[in-house]
């Protein structure tokens, strides 16, 4: 019988190390602990992410492989840019984390219940406020219609989730998304694992070691996070273009 490590409470900056993680189910790594910054913090910079559904322990996987976007290959396809071809939406960074979270978390057709519980949604909120978690948000006048959020540390982004309340929402925020790391250098942006509409959407799978070293690298490179703030709105056609936030 294989024992899953449990986290100390005491030492919330303590991961097991990740190629440690069991091959089925594929990339559990350790249970328990908290949602603290610093286990969070700790956890994304070392390849690891929390995903447990409400009521159970917290779970903690770091799969083999690894689910990513590049974002210099992530770009508006063709179909995108032509059904948005005379949208008015418009594009925000950071304006409305908690509520692209909480429509992240609203259960959908497809699926009972959502792992983004109330828990969850409080600890990225405080990441979001200590600069590590960030939105992008799109809008049709004042109406939140797309949106995607996840965790930034130096030079490396995670994403988490993303919504879509009208077609093509979701589709945009991630482009534009991958349009402003890809301005500032972020070369990718974690999806953690694959499924048919990641990789439809350009998603590769990427082998968990070859993913660490990529991480080990990405978290130590300089970057100001104060340029995620105050970045101004922008219209839809600015990113359908190839265009930037700047």
């Amino acid at each position: 019988m294989i024992r899953l490590p449990r986290l100390d409470d005491r030492h919330p900056g303590h991961f097991p190390d990740p190629r440690d993680a069991l091959i089925e189910p594929n990339g559990l790594l350790a249970f328990g602990g908290d949602l603290s910054p610093l286990r969070l913090i700790t956890a994304y910079a070392h390849g690891i992410f929390p995903w447990f559904n409400e009521g159970e322990p917290i779970l903690w996987w770091s799969p083999d492989p690894r689910c990513v976007f590049h974002t210099e290959q992530l770009r508006p396809n063709r179909s995108l840019r032509r059904a948005l071809k005379d949208s008015t939406w418009q594009l925000s960074v950071d304006r409305a984390f908690g509520q692209v979270m909480r429509a992240c978390a609203a259960p959908r057709p497809d699926q009972f219940g959502t792992w983004i519980s109330p828990a969850m949604i409080g600890a990225y909120t405080a990441l979001h406020d200590l600069g590590h978690a960030h939105s992008v948000e799109v809008w049709e006048q004042d109406r939140l219609i797309g949106g995607i959020y996840g965790v930034s540390i130096g030079r490396l982004f995670c994403g988490e989730s993303m919504f879509s309340a009208q077609s093509g929402g979701s589709k945009l925020a991630l482009c534009a998304l991958a349009a402003l790391l890809r301005e500032w250098e972020f070369p990718l942006i974690d999806a953690q694992v694959s499924n048919p509409h990641l990789m439809g959407l350009g998603a590769v799978e990427m082998g968990r070691e070859a993913f660490l070293l990529e991480v080990e690298t990405l978290v130590t490179a300089p970057f100001d996070a104060r340029q995620w703030k105050n970045l101004p709105m922008i219209p839809t056609q600015r990113i359908l273009e190839g265009g930037s936030f700047s």
